[in-house]
């Protein structure tokens, strides 16, 4: 049985997030606090991260933390905190407020790759290199300025590089900063935005009536 931390100071989203995390089978742990997650001597698969804690951050309690997948969870879409979370080995991030299916997805995703097939370290597409670790984008040497879901966005087309991917594949991986899906027709502009800042460097194709390839 997987072992989950949650340190989340909002009481109703922490019995939130424990009652379904333990409906999936997963054993959980729960904290309010900084102290009391680093006071802690469990080992833990994966721990759920607020970043904004009554004593302190996430990134306190990732410190304490070896061998374990994070994900945080945060109020703010700031391009600075997700950069700064990647860059601190976080797996992933979540933005309140969130729908719960979409958390225990990215949850078992997350499992899934620590217990085995890890995405590589980089992943390119054309002339696009992207650092996985570090949430990052690159043409040649020049960093591409993404906002979170263009990052998410290319992301998903290089680990699938040269294959068709349907929108509703897309959209099941994408979600707004609201923590919303995006909707179908949003997809398009996201799409033309994203062709727009890699230029030549890669070649998005729409596959039309079906979805996209990407090479």
């Amino acid at each position: 049985m997987k072992r989950i931390l949650i340190v989340e100071d909002d009481a109703i989203i922490a019995s939130g997030l424990v009652y379904a995390l333990q409906q999936e089978g997963y054993e959980v742990t729960h904290f309010s606090t900084v102290e009391e997650a680093r006071a802690c001597a469990a080992a833990f698969d994966l721990a759920i991260l607020d970043m904004q804690l009554p004593d302190g951050t996430g990134f306190d309690v990732r410190e304490k933390l070896h061998d374990t997948a994070i994900i945080f969870l945060t109020v703010v879409d700031d391009e600075g905190n997700i950069v700064r979370a990647f860059e601190g080995g976080a797996d992933d991030y979540i933005t309140k407020p969130f729908r719960l299916r979409e958390l225990l997805a990215r949850v078992k995703r997350t499992l899934n790759i620590h217990s085995g097939a890890e995405r590589p370290a980089h992943l390119t597409l054309g002339g696009v290199t992207v650092d996985t670790a570090a949430g990052k984008a690159y043409i040649d040497e020049m960093i591409l300025e993404l906002t979170a879901l263009e990052y998410r966005l290319l992301l998903t087309f290089a680990s699938h590089r040269g294959q068709m991917l349907t929108r509703t594949q897309i959209l099941d991986s994408l979600w707004d900063s609201a923590g919303n899906f995006v909707e179908d027709n949003t997809l398009t502009v996201y799409i033309k935005r994203l062709r727009e800042k890699l230029g030549d460097a890669a070649n998005i194709q729409t596959v039309r009536g079906v979805g996209y390839r990407a090479d």
